[in-house]
């Protein structure tokens, strides 16, 4: 069982598109896949189709409001997901007490043994929503453009994870960086590649060989409540995220945990 925190303070960067395109990837598979929207904006939820208001969503979850099994939803792409909605912004403010940051690991923990992947998508920032992800988290997976405030960004976000954990989750770990919307045949963005590559190195996390390419596809596929591959099966993106997905096993087989 791995749960993953998909997560850049920078937003822009394909973060809530890698969340979807790894879980509806991991569930072509035959994996067992819950997928986890910490995003106010809701945009995960809309872009795999899930109901998002007056169902109990994630933002009940964490109150205690709800019980996972109320909050889950089975879609079309072959996974569950636990939706979110602009409500889930008034929880940076309400979860003031003692062990907020452990809300979303205990309330989802009832329902771990039924998956094999848990993917959480978290909001652009680093704030309590973040930090619940990365309590909650086995992993945390960074997609990043190549650009230079994306690039920067990921220190930013090392930080909030060593602060992790070193407060309340000693196990979570940066599984790698993933770079989206890449163009191979741009200056700028080999060089910003070649950059993020030494900060990965200073931060001892590993960047993936699998870039994901630009495609108009993807907004339409959200646009459409659906996943890349059902969209466009055949599409460069659609390859690209495949190819990840299978070198995202590897790692996850081959790291000993």
């Amino acid at each position: 069982m791995r749960i993953v925190a998909v997560a850049n303070q920078k937003g822009g960067v394909g973060k809530t598109t890698t969340s979807h395109a790894l879980a509806a990837g991991l569930a072509t598979k035959g994996y067992r896949v819950l997928a986890v929207d910490m995003d106010p904006q809701g945009n995960f939820s809309a872009a795999c189709g899930a109901e998002n208001y007056n169902v109990p969503t994630v933002y009940e979850l964490i109150k205690g409001a709800a019980v996972p099994q109320e909050a889950i939803q089975t879609i079309g792409s072959g996974f569950d997901v636990i939706p979110a909605n602009i409500m889930l912004a008034g929880a940076e403010q309400e979860l003031s007490s003692t062990g907020k940051e452990h809300r979303l690991k205990e309330a989802i923990e009832l329902v771990l043994a039924n998956y094999d992947f848990v993917i959480i998508d978290t909001p652009p920032s680093l704030g309590v929503l973040t930090v619940n992800a990365f309590t909650a988290a086995s992993d945390i997976l960074i997609p990043t453009t190549a650009g230079i405030f994306a690039a920067t960004g990921i220190s930013q976000l090392s930080s909030t994870v060593q602060s992790v954990q070193k407060y309340c989750n000693p196990n979570v770990q940066i599984l790698g960086i993933l770079f989206t919307r890449y163009n191979p045949r741009a200056n700028i963005s080999r060089q910003i590649k070649e950059l993020t590559e030494q900060l990965g190195e200073y931060i001892s996390a590993p960047i993936y060989r699998t870039y994901i390419r630009s495609a108009v596809i993807v907004e339409e596929a959200q646009a459409n409540h659906t996943d890349i591959y059902t969209y466009a099966d055949k599409s460069t993106v659609s390859e690209d995220y495949r190819a990840f997905v299978e070198e995202f096993l590897e790692g996850v087989q081959n790291d000993g945990r």
